[in-house]
C-alpha cells in the first residue's frame, strides 16, 4: 500500500512539473480592473508566470477548504470535549466508589466491579 502512495505522489509531482514547464509565459494579475484601479489609486498589478498563478489559486483553495471545515466541525469537537470531560468525571467517580470498599445493591456498579465478565 505504501508503494501505491509513492507512485501516486510521483505521478502528481510529474503532472505539476509538466504544468509548470508548459505554462511559463508571463501574465499580469491585477487586484482591481485597470480603470477602477487608476481611479482609486490602488491599482496593484504583478507580472508572474502563469503556473505560479495556478499553483497559488490551488493553494488558496486548499487553505480555504481546511479553514471552512475546521469552522464547520467546531460543534463536533466541542461535543467530543464535553463527552471526554464527562467520561473522566465518571471514571473518577467509579474509582472512588471502588476504593471506598462499599458494597451496593446497584446492578450497574456490580457489573463494573467484575472486570472479567
Amino acid at each position: 500500500m505504501r508503494y501505491l502512495k509513492y507512485i501516486f505522489l510521483l505521478l502528481v509531482g510529474l503532472a505539476l512539473v509538466t504544468l509548470a514547464v508548459t505554462n511559463r509565459e508571463s501574465v499580469t494579475v491585477r487586484l482591481l480592473p485597470e480603470g477602477l484601479g487608476n481611479a482609486t489609486g490602488f491599482g496593484f498589478a504583478a507580472t508572474m508566470p502563469l503556473f505560479v498563478v495556478i499553483f497559488a489559486a490551488l493553494l488558496a483553495g486548499v487553505i480555504l477548504g481546511f479553514v471552512w471545515e475546521w469552522f464547520r466541525e467546531h460543534k463536533f469537537r466541542a461535543e467530543a470535549a464535553k463527552k471526554k470531560k464527562e467520561a473522566t468525571r465518571l471514571r473518577a467517580e467509579v474509582q472512588k466508589l471502588r476504593s471506598s470498599g462499599e458494597t451496593t445493591d446497584d446492578e450497574i456498579l456490580a457489573l463494573l466491579e467484575k472486570p472479567g465478565t
